[in-house]
């Protein structure tokens, strides 16, 4: 169980100010089970080539604010902060999000059980949901994406505790909230501003 940011700004944001913040609760943050957002972090942002960059680290992410400086000021800002399920997908920063891929950036937390969807690619779960989600991108807008995209999982697993999906298309951010279980830790809080818009696994409050 992980937690998230998307953020999008009319105006060029202070970006280490938000990640700091979102360090901040991620350091407070225990999942249901009583675990920490310890196994790493990363960040992705649309910088002055119009494209995603990606900054990522094994370290828990309170412990590695000197790197939130290489993140420069930004328009959209996607962060992840994780929580591995099992021990043996510890330490591998290729299972750090967000994922990226042409347009698209991709965070998840959530809890699936007994998901069988046959042919998809991926080393652990929240690979497998980003490559079904391709799937669907590569034929519908955002929105309509992961409402089928809800729907394949709904159909093929035993339990959805929690599907918390964040997505960007380097222009708009997207996000899908569904949970049965736990409310207080998987619900998504929506945030709007003067000229921002975010999404967060928690409760967050920038500066005016």
């Amino acid at each position: 169980m992980c937690r998230f940011l998307l953020l999008k700004s009319n105006n060029l944001i202070d970006s280490s100010i938000v990640i700091n913040k979102f360090a901040d609760l991620a350091e407070k943050s225990r999942s249901p089970d009583g675990d920490r957002q310890a196994d790493g972090w990363g960040v992705a942002w649309i910088g002055e080539n119009n494209k995603w960059n990606v900054i990522k680290s094994l370290s828990p992410i309170w412990k590695d604010r000197k790197m939130f400086e290489k993140v420069p000021k930004c328009k959209l800002l996607v962060a992840h902060a994780r929580s591995a399920s099992f021990a043996k997908h510890k330490n591998n920063i290729e299972f750090n999000q967000p994922y990226v891929d042409g347009k698209y950036a991709f965070v998840f937390n959530g809890l699936l059980r007994g998901v069988s969807v046959p042919k998809v690619e991926g080393g652990i779960g929240s690979e497998k949901i980003w490559n079904l989600l391709k799937q669907e991108l590569k034929n519908n807008p955002p929105v309509k994406a992961l409402a089928n995209l809800k729907k394949i999982l709904t159909n093929n697993s035993k339990e959805i505790v929690a599907l918390n999906i964040g997505i960007s298309d380097a222009e708009k951010i997207y996000s899908l909230c569904e949970f049965s279980a736990f409310a207080d830790y998987y619900q998504l809080y929506y945030h709007s501003y003067l000229d921002i818009e975010l999404v967060c696994s928690e409760k967050i409050v920038l500066p005016q």
